[in-house]
């Protein structure tokens, strides 16, 4: 599972639109972000946060492995098989094994046999997606690129494909306003693509970007099928997709959007507005059955919003971040969230409504930009008190580190 990735969630869209260099863009984000620290974290909602009896304080917690794959800020992470993939902003994708006793050996010994460089480009990549033997890239260039995930550094398709772009040329009707004096036709982003999202049966691929559009592409021959046009206000930092069908879009504008196919039409519009955040939105993460849905922004908070009569309403926010939410993961009863305050945080949600903080993690030493979760396959025997998962996280400081997360099992 993957997560989605963000441009500063701090910064307007023309402040972002000056950092050309992706770098630079990591870079200036943590400087910023600073300033939240002292920023109200939405007191009108209340806190679904607390500590169980049975941990009244958060045990120092080590990594079981800390990965030096990448020299420059990672900003996505995925897991496929047996292999753990990477993305950052040099522009190239890695793999590695994804077992931390694996990495844990090869990184003692500074030999990292098992990484294979997959993709390079010279555009930074903001968000990667690896579905059966492909694998998606976005990037700040504006594209998208297609990859075989088994066959190092094959780029197979770019988009807007070459017969997308030349089938729009000749239409006036194709072209659509992107900034003063200038139009491009509707299949192209004309602004960093921040994150993918792909469909469960894997036919459609959705990307969102800092154009305030988000685009939907056919995978069996690339088409953009679909482009909605100033579906927010300023940048989409994420985008999350339901089993029945309803896109979420998360913006630097503070808001969530949902949207969906009425019945009979071929077009998504907007469904309803989610505002609560008072600053911009830089995470969404759905449960499996989606009718969960989990959203990080500057304000340090993770609100909670639950579906009631097909509405999603707010319930409350999960606190203890000092600085902005960069990044979220959900998997079983289980919230993973990054942040800017370099720390890592497992919240699970227990009987009732409330969730409690399981564990801190702290070891990284620049802003937390993505997380990637599974369940832990090397454990087992006669403790059936607890369950264990992995919990994959990475960001400015460009080390990935794999932790173990003991879970005990919910009493009934």
């Amino acid at each position: 599972m993957g997560l989605l990735q963000h441009p500063m969630c701090c910064h307007s869209q023309k402040q972002q639109q000056q950092q050309q260099k992706s770098y630079d863009h990591f870079h200036s984000e943590s400087s910023t972000s600073s300033s939240l620290h002292s920023q109200p974290s939405l007191p009108s909602v209340p806190s679904l946060s607390f500590l169980t009896p049975q941990q009244p304080h958060h045990p120092q917690q080590q990594p079981q492995s800390t990965v030096k794959i990448h020299s420059s800020p990672i900003s996505s992470l995925a897991l496929h098989g047996k292999l753990l993939y990477s993305a950052a902003s040099s522009g190239e994708v890695k793999t590695c094994s994804r077992d931390p006793f694996t990495l844990q050996s090869d990184t003692s010994t500074n030999t990292n046999t098992n990484v294979v460089v997959v993709a390079t480009t010279n555009a930074p990549v903001k968000s990667l997606i690896v579905y059966h033997e492909t694998l998606f890239t976005a990037h700040q260039d504006h594209k998208i690129r297609v990859w075989k995930a088994h066959q190092p550094t094959k780029c197979i398709a770019t988009l807007p494909t070459l017969h997308d772009r030349f089938s729009k040329l000749f239409s006036s009707k194709n072209y659509v306003k992107v900034r003063r004096h200038k139009k491009r036709t509707w299949v192209h982003h004309v602004d960093a693509v921040s994150t993918l999202a792909l469909s469960h049966d894997g036919f459609l691929l959705y990307s969102a970007s800092w154009d305030r559009t988000f685009k939907i592409w056919r995978t069996s021959d690339f088409k953009c099928l679909e482009s909605i046009q100033n579906a927010h206000e300023d940048a989409i930092n994420s985008l999350v997709l339901s089993n029945d069908g309803a896109v979420y879009t998360g913006s630097a504008d503070t808001k969530i959007k949902m949207w969906k196919k009425r019945e009979g039409e071929k077009k998504h519009s907007l469904v309803r507005t989610l505002e609560k955040h008072k600053s911009a939105v830089n995470a969404l993460a759905l449960s499996a059955d989606g009718s969960v849905l989990y959203s990080g922004a500057c304000d340090r908070s993770i609100l909670v919003w639950e579906s009631d009569d097909n509405n999603m309403a707010v319930v409350g926010a999960l606190r203890g971040h000092t600085k902005a939410i960069l990044c979220l993961a959900v998997m079983a009863d289980l919230v993973c969230s990054g942040s800017a305050d370099n720390s890592v945080r497992v919240w699970r949600k227990e009987t009732g409504k409330g969730y409690s903080c399981l564990a801190l993690l702290e070891s990284h030493r620049r802003p937390v930009k993505c997380l990637a979760m599974a369940v832990d396959s090397n454990t087992g025997g006669p403790d059936q008190d607890h369950r264990s998962y992995l919990v994959y996280s990475a960001g400015l400081d460009c080390d990935i580190k794999v932790w173990q997360i003991r879970v005990p099992l919910l009493s009934l």
